[in-house]
Parts: structure tokens; sequence; C-alpha cells
């Protein structure tokens, strides 16, 4: 039986030397460790900036689904006496402390209106226009337990 190099070679259970990391001989190439301190600290930079501006935009969208579930949390709790039309707009009144909601413009009925409102096909209540001295969170965080 004649004697295969390559299978002797393949049966090596130590490493061989052109695959390690380091010089196996005096003769080897000089390997000199790279200082990747500048490589890191860029990348550790620019992913710290994505995600702090990713932490801004969950925090953004975050307070808009807030806003949106206490206006329409604050619509349907208020006092209206007609069943809304999807795709129509009403508009919010203070009137004696209680919330109602009515299809009279503002420039037509005196009360202290609070906002302007559209009511999408799955029941929610798109903010149009909200009035300069009503404050959403403060009032929430005034009236709500």
């Amino acid at each position: 039986m004649a004697h295969d190099p390559i299978e002797t070679d393949l049966a090596q259970t130590a490493p061989r030397g052109n695959f390690l990391h380091y010089p196996t001989s005096r003769l080897g190439a000089k390997i000199i460790p790279q200082d990747l301190t500048n490589f890191k600290s860029r990348g550790v930079s620019r992913v710290e900036r994505e995600l702090q501006q990713e932490l801004i935009e969950l925090r953004e969208k975050y307070l808009q689904v807030i806003d949106s579930f206490n206006w329409n949390k604050l619509i349907y709790e208020a006092h209206f006496g007609f069943e809304p039309v999807i795709g129509e707009v009403y508009h919010l009144y203070a009137v004696e402390g209680k919330h109602h909601l009515s299809m009279i413009e503002p420039e037509s009925w005196h009360q202290k209106w609070i906002g302007t409102f559209r009511l999408n096909a799955d029941g929610r209540w798109q903010l149009e226009k909200v009035a300069d001295d009503f404050d959403l969170r403060g009032w929430i965080s005034t009236h709500v337990e």
C-alpha cells in the first residue's frame, strides 16, 4: 500500500501551522497585532448615535399613541345625543364643567371650544385642530387619577 501524504496530513489532530494566528517557526512572518482602538471607538459612537435616534423616534411615537388614546377616551366619555357619521367633522366643547361633542362650528356656538375631530372608519377620532389654550397632557395630569 502506497503512503498518501494528503490522508496523513488530514489525519493529524494537531493544528496545522498555516492556519495558526501566530508564527510556528523563527522563519515565519512577523505578526504584529493591529491596534483596533480607533475602529472600536468609531463603531461604538456610530452605533450609540443610531440607537439614540431610534430611542427618540420610539419616544415620539409612544407619546403620539398615548395622546391619541387620551383624545379618544375624552371624546367617547363626552356627552353627545347623536350617532357620529364616519368621515364627518365634529367639535368638542367644555360646557359647565362637562365635555360635549357637537356638530356646531366653534364660530356659531359660544362655548369653550377644545378641538375639532374627524371620526375614522376604524372608530378612532383623529385630531384636526385643537384650541391654543388647551393642553391635553396638562388636563390629563390634573383630571385623571
